[in-house]
């Protein structure tokens, strides 16, 4: 690793030193102060002049205060003359506020785009957005890695000739198509309505799930609304067991006693884009670091990131 520099924000630490411990490099220091009028202030506290500097932070609540944080962070390294400041956001939380389906709202999604920009990123790594067009609001490079390979090799390892993946709906069926085409198996989808954050109706399943192993695939489990519902409509037709597979494990608001209320849920199986510490029982955390790891080396060295970039895995 040439001139390269990381640093971390508060909101996962964790994951940034064990990137750093991949890469053989230090995690250097940052402080984060608060003054009386409860505005904060960063100092990074390396040497950041015509260095590569990395900026390690998944948006996890509080997510404005790790925005903030990151903003300032990024504003710090360009103003210490870095050559390149990178921002890792394993979880971009604004990416779900990525049209306007409503009167007079704002698209977060490309807000949030448009500040990391201004604040001086010049460029960005990140990990299954919600939505394809989200990777089109930012106006620097974007690197989108997905995790289906590394959740994949999790289910190899045991008997699929009875296995389907199923999607939560249709907004997410090419991944779990993807998902499904690396375990090669079929896959199935739910016909979902949102009809709020944390409310949503699943009245069929498109596809053959009667009797069957299933896996449930999707980007990130926040509230569990949509779980729970999705699980209601799979009992109804039958199966045989049931897991469930994400890139991104929230778990807000009630969905810890929602998924424990699911009795027949084998195991739940999630990476480590956001910090993990819920307490529950057949959680497996899965490690990320290495992809991010890869892909940063890559960078560094001016190398293609093709087999990494993006959730097609077709261009770089």
């Amino acid at each position: 690793m040439a001139d390269i520099t990381v640093f971390s924000g508060q909101a996962h630490e964790a994951f940034a030193q064990e990137v750093c411990d991949l890469l053989g490099v230090p995690l250097s220091t940052s402080r984060l102060s608060r003054f009386s009028n409860d505005c904060l202030q960063v100092q990074l506290r390396a040497n950041c002049r015509r260095r590569d500097v990395f900026i390690v932070q998944p948006l996890v609540p509080p997510v404005q205060e790790n925005l903030m944080e990151l903003l300032m962070m990024i504003d710090a390294a360009r103003g210490a003359s870095a050559s390149h400041v990178n921002v890792v956001i394993p979880h971009y939380a604004y990416a779900r506020s990525d049209k306007k389906d409503a009167p007079r709202i704002s698209i977060g999604g490309r807000l949030v785009a448009d500040l990391l920009a201004t604040a001086g990123a010049t460029r960005v790594l990140t990990m299954a957005l919600h939505s394809e067009q989200v990777h089109g609001f930012f106006s620097v490079p974007v690197d989108h890695l997905t995790a289906l390979p590394v959740l994949a090799d999790h289910f190899r390892n045991r008997d699929l000739s009875n296995a389907v993946v199923v999607s939560p709906d249709f907004g997410n069926a090419k991944d779990a198509n993807h998902f499904a085409r690396l375990l090669g198996i079929g896959m199935a989808a739910g016909s979902k309505r949102r009809l709020s954050d944390d409310q949503v109706e699943i009245d069929a399943i498109v596809g053959d799930i009667r009797g069957k192993d299933v896996i449930v695939l999707d980007d990130e489990i926040a509230t569990a609304g949509s779980l729970v519902q999705l699980l209601g409509a799979i009992r109804k037709v039958g199966v045989k067991s049931i897991a469930v597979a994400c890139t991104h494990g929230l778990f807000t608001g009630s969905a810890i006693d929602r998924i424990r209320a699911q009795r027949d849920i084998s195991e739940i199986v999630t990476t480590n884009t956001v910090p993990q510490d819920h307490g529950l029982e057949n959680l497996v955390t899965l490690s990320v670091a290495p992809l991010f790891a890869e892909a940063i080396s890559r960078i560094n060295n001016g190398e293609s990131i093709s087999s990494l970039f993006s959730r097609t895995e077709t261009h770089g």
